[in-house]
């Protein structure tokens, strides 16, 4: 006897000359349109005899289910939406490829979208919600916001805040422990003899900054010491603004011994700065950083810094932006990622 999808048609006129619906499958299988939509989309349960007859019927036929429509069906676009600030930095990267590949374990695809950090873009970007070109949004924001992203994401319901704060947001926040990255990293300094602590930090009312600064000065007091005005970096997270900041420092009267950077791309400006000006690091001066971005062991010195779990931010992110869009996680939803001080060779004991 022919195959049953052989038979549908007089003559044994394959259906395969024509694309296959799921009214056919319906047909093969012997049961309604409706039953091969829910089981296929994993809506019902069905005995195990008809979920059988229904699968072999759409794997004989060959059947693919029209992806727009089931989208439309369910009133979802199955997507989920990254906005990074620049897409090029090591950190944001990896956050990225960890969240593509979560979201991908989900059954979702991932719409990467690069701000160049500019706040218009970001707001543009989240727009992609209101006409449900994804179900939800992780955005990663670098600078302070004037009023228009916060209100935007208040419009909207989907989006999480990773990394940076967006103040007066009603939305899900996954941040790392920056003010205990902080506390670690100088106090390491301190424990090595250093005294004459610079800071090159990012702009200030950024939540990294602030928190940053706060772990700093905390470290600062806990041995007594001051942190002093001239020794005060503040600027873009760029490799070219480490350069400048450790050429301003250098030409100080009484240079410090020992700098933390905020971010590892600004540590990367120091190390070019410093070879530019025959300064050795650690030697001379000495360096510790922020992020623990990829290759940092093989940097000469290998860099040691503050590690955030970019692999995590990004599992964790999808996770629970997951969550959040099914109701199952509240818009004041806060959790901390934890740090750690990874050594390296960038930091010795001071010079005299």
């Amino acid at each position: 006897m022919k195959p049953f999808y052989q038979r549908l048609y007089a003559g044994g006129l394959l259906l395969q000359k024509r694309k296959i619906t799921i009214r056919d499958v319906a047909a093969a299988a012997g049961v309604s349109v409706t039953s091969v939509s829910r089981h296929l989309n994993g809506q019902i349960s069905l005995p195990p005899l008809t979920a059988l007859r229904i699968e072999k019927a759409a794997a004989e036929l060959k059947y693919r289910p029209n992806a727009l429509a089931r989208r439309l069906t369910n009133g979802r676009s199955e997507a989920l939406g990254l906005i990074v600030s620049d897409i090029a930095y090591p950190l944001f990267a990896s956050i990225a490829s960890a969240c593509e590949e979560e979201a991908t374990r989900h059954g979702y695809s991932l719409v990467m979208f690069n701000s160049r950090n500019i706040l218009e873009n970001e707001v543009a970007f989240l727009s992609r919600l209101d006409d449900r070109q994804v179900d939800g949004i992780l955005l990663l924001t670098n600078h302070r916001d004037d009023g228009r992203l916060m209100k935007k994401i208040n419009q909207s319901h989907g989006v999480i805040l990773l990394d940076e704060d967006v103040p007066g947001a009603i939305a899900p926040r996954l941040f790392a422990d920056s003010e205990r990255g902080a506390l670690l990293a100088t106090r390491y300094l301190i424990e090595m003899g250093h005294r004459k602590i610079a800071v090159i930090g990012g702009p200030r009312g950024l939540l990294s900054t602030e928190e940053r600064l706060s772990g700093f000065e905390k470290a600062m007091r806990e041995a007594g010491l001051q942190s002093r005005d001239d020794y005060m970096m503040f600027n873009e997270y760029s490799d070219r603004e480490g350069f400048q900041s450790f050429e301003r420092l250098m030409a100080l009267e009484s240079p410090p011994t020992a700098i933390f950077t905020f971010a590892d791309t600004q540590a990367l400006g120091v190390l070019r700065a410093a070879r530019s000006a025959n300064i050795s690091i650690p030697k001379d001066v000495s360096l510790v950083s922020f992020d623990d971005i990829a290759n940092a062991d093989l940097l000469e010195p290998a860099l040691t810094t503050v590690r955030q779990p970019a692999g995590e931010f990004g599992r964790r992110g999808v996770n629970i932006l997951l969550d959040f869009i099914a109701d199952k996680t509240p818009a004041s939803y806060k959790e901390r990622l934890a740090v750690e001080l990874v050594v390296r060779n960038s930091v010795g004991p001071p010079r005299n």
